[in-house]
Formats: structure tokens, sequence, C-alpha cells
């Protein structure tokens, strides 16, 4: 749908007697353009060691705060069985930064075994940050099916605020690592934090119209939530504003966007136990249950307070398709849902 910077910065100031209009509109937009289906991408945080320093980021390099790990080979396979075997259409990767031969190599090969042993059957999407043109390229050769790569924020003035002023904090290399993950034939995904410090409403609007430009295939979107070793400092906005302006992105990028894939985020939880579900019914469509494993699921940590459950996977699966259940929508089992 064709929506003006005005027109949208307007649906963002909604006021909140009104917003249910907004949300019933972002409801059809996504029952016309994507169904009634939520798909699950089952998350294995592969590592929270991280080259880079952006300022609100809790595995920054230079806090010495955390308590470094990296799953081995086997943990990332048997937590791509689990996925495969409880129906699952998707596994997504994430990690730190990383940039090295070792690194593009292993990646490549577990990428390549994970399609062996689902039978080409489970989608891959990647998370892995900034990488070469070619590395980009050797992993959509090796089976990878999309990547996410997070713009933060469309404001070059903005972006310089929240990274530090270096050669590898550049919004200008951001910007070509998504053109280069379009020419590798990736369905391309990124997204931005919500409530940044500086942070406007004219921002967010020229966010949303950037993902159009883009033609990006899927986004994630969620509040930014401060972690107390990051240097970025405290955002203006309350927490719950916050999260009701998500609300309201999430429903207008779906009336303009309708056929593109929303992860409902996990940040969303960390405001409201609902949050997820919340996001569903105002036009998400994708949920990304983390399957890493529980011994060091605390230690990727991009936030406080990040919702972090005990349970053995085969209880948390269990409690998380009832919650979805709960909001009218299906669950895509065995579907990558492109």
């Amino acid at each position: 749908m064709g929506m003006g910077r005005n027109e949208i910065i307007e649906l963002l100031r909604i006021p909140k007697d009104r917003e249910k209009n907004l949300f019933t509109l972002s409801d059809k937009a996504r029952q016309g353009g994507v169904g009634n289906k939520v798909y699950l991408r089952g998350l294995i945080e592969l590592s929270n060691i991280c080259q880079k320093n952006c300022l609100y980021c809790g595995i920054r390099k230079d806090n010495t705060q955390t308590n470094r790990y990296t799953l081995t080979d086997e943990e990332v396979i048997q937590a791509a069985k689990f996925a495969h075997s409880n129906h699952y259409g998707s596994i997504a990767i994430q990690s730190g930064e990383l940039n090295s031969d070792q690194n593009t190599l292993r990646i490549e090969n577990l990428i390549k075994e994970i399609k062996l042993l689902s039978d080409n059957q489970l989608g891959i999407t990647l998370s892995l940050g900034e990488q070469t043109l070619e590395t980009y390229s050797r992993w959509k050769d090796a089976g990878a099916d999309r990547y996410l790569l997070r713009i933060e924020t469309t404001s070059e003035e903005l972006f310089s605020k929240i990274h530090p002023n270096d050669s590898m904090h550049l919004y200008k290399r951001r910007i070509e690592c998504l053109e280069d993950l379009k020419k590798c034939g990736y369905q391309v995904g990124t997204g931005i934090m919500i409530g940044l410090p500086h942070q406007t409403v004219e921002m967010l609007a020229d966010d949303l119209l950037f993902f159009k430009k883009l033609d990006i295939d899927m986004c994630g979107m969620g509040p930014y939530l401060e972690h107390q070793e990051a240097v970025l400092g405290s955002s203006d906005m309350p927490v719950q504003e916050r999260f009701d302006l998500t609300m309201r992105m999430i429903a207008v990028l779906r009336i303009m966007m309708p056929d593109i894939n929303i992860a409902a985020t996990t940040a969303l939880q960390a405001i409201n136990p609902l949050g997820r579900e919340t996001a569903l019914k105002v036009g998400a469509n994708v949920i990304m249950p983390n399957i890493t494993p529980t011994t060091v699921r605390a230690n990727y940590k991009l936030y406080e307070n990040k919702p972090i459950s005990e349970d053995c996977l085969d209880i948390q699966e269990k409690t998380l398709f009832e919650r979805i259940l709960t909001t009218g929508l299906e669950i895509g089992l065995d579907q990558q849902g492109n």
C-alpha cells in the first residue's frame, strides 16, 4: 500500500483510543498478505564473541563483564535436529560478528550439514553481521536461505551516535552489505530498535519507507532496552511507550508491506510477558523460539531482563504453542514460510 511520510507519522502518533482501528487494518493486511499462520524459526545463539563495539550492546567487544562462549558444532547440530524433529520450518543462527576465514568455513560446513540432516527441508536464516560479498555468496551457495542484518536506524546522524566513530562502524558499509545480500539472492531481512536516545518519530517513518524502498522480505523490530555495561545510556521514552510504539510500527509496516515476514521479537517479552502474542495480533507472523542450550543462554545478553527459561525445550515448546494458539492463529509446522 502506498503511504506517504506524513501519513505514517500521523499513524505512529495515533492516540491510544484510536489504535484499535489501526490494528484491525493491520490484522486484515496480514490475513490477506501472509494468511493465518505463525512460522517458527528456532533460534541458535552460536556465540557471544564479537569484534564490534556498538554502544548499545551487551556483548560489545569491550564489555569485560560478559562470560564469552561459542557453541560446539555438535551443539549446533543437536539444536537443528531438535527443530527438525519438532516440525519447525526453519532455524536462525545468530552470533556476535566475526570476520575470519576459519569462521566463514565453519558456518559454510554447518549449513551443509544441517541441510543434509533435514533432507534440505529446514530453512536456514543467518544473522552474523557485516561480511564480505564473497562470504555471503559462499554461505548462500552452501544452502542458507535468509539473512537478517539490522540497519538499526536509517538516520546517519543517529547511527553515528549509537556506534563508535571508526572505520568498523560505518553506515555506508551497512547499506552496502544489505545490497550485497540482495545480489546473492537471499531473502533479506533487516530491522531497527525503537525508543533509542535521540530518536524521533520522523526517523521511524523514514525507517519504514526505507524497508519499502529496499523491498525487504522480512523485518525484526523491537524496543530499545538498556544494558548496564553498554555506554549508550537510557532512553528518554518510558518502556511502555516503547512497547506501544513498536506495536504501531509493526501495524503500519504490515499495511505497507502485506506479504513480508515480520517477527514478534523476544525483547517485547522483557516489557510484557505477552508481548510476542500482542505483536502477532497486530500484524507479526514469525516467532523465534530460543533453542540454544540452556547452559549458555544467559550469556547471550544484548540487553537487561532478557527472558530466559530454564525449562527443558519440550516444556518451553508446549507452552509456546499453547500461547500462539490463544491468538486465534495457526502454527505453520514443517513450513519455511517464505
